[in-house]
């Protein structure tokens, strides 16, 4: 409760009476309890902001696990993109041994490997058309090096989530040929 307390009544000798001056003082107690009421309910009516996370397939893991013969895909439906660093990315379609497009250093964001992948994706889709499998899309492997930053695969993979590319697969593995193409500085 609030309270107020005055002085002492002052009643000295006669004379002239003075006004009396008077201390006040304002219990903060009640404000206090108020305040943690408020910052209680505040926490816990607030919801906390949910970490962001992409889904990815990843293979089976069975006990008996044998390595299987390779699975050929046609390479002109093929796609590889390599990451390396200081945000350098290289792409070229088909084997690199005989590319049907780059290899090239190509930019991120939608001027760059976007455009390339919508492009490529609708070539892939007329590609399969013609050869009577219109439901065969694009493939996109994704390699990158120990020398990429991890900011480059999020933003590799939100490419993939944009340009709604369903086959895409993660590779850590580079041929001697590849690895003298990212680590070659970009031209200028």
């Amino acid at each position: 409760m609030a309270e107020l307390n005055t002085g002492d009544g002052g009643g000295g000798k006669g004379g002239k009476v003075r006004s009396k001056k008077q201390s006040s003082k304002v219990d903060l107690t009640a404000m206090v309890d108020l305040a943690f009421l408020l910052i209680t309910f505040f926490m816990l009516t607030t919801s906390l902001s949910k970490p962001q996370s992409m889904d990815l397939s990843l293979p089976n893991k069975d006990e008996n696990d044998k390595p299987t013969d390779n699975t050929k895909v046609d390479e002109n439906r093929t796609m590889t993109v390599m990451l390396g660093d200081d945000n350098k990315m290289v792409y070229y379609m088909g084997l690199l041994e005989t590319p049907k497009v780059g290899p090239k250093d190509i930019a991120y964001g939608k001027d760059g490997i976007r455009r390339e992948l919508l492009k490529q994706k609708k070539n892939v889709l007329a590609y399969s058309a013609a050869k009577g499998k219109p439901d065969q899309g694009i493939i996109v492997i994704i390699k990158p090096t120990k020398k990429s930053n991890y900011r480059n695969l999020v933003d590799i993979l939100d490419e993939m989530a944009i340009t709604k590319v369903e086959t895409y697969a993660i590779v850590p593995e580079f041929t001697a040929e590849e690895t003298k193409l990212i680590d070659k500085p970009a031209a200028q």
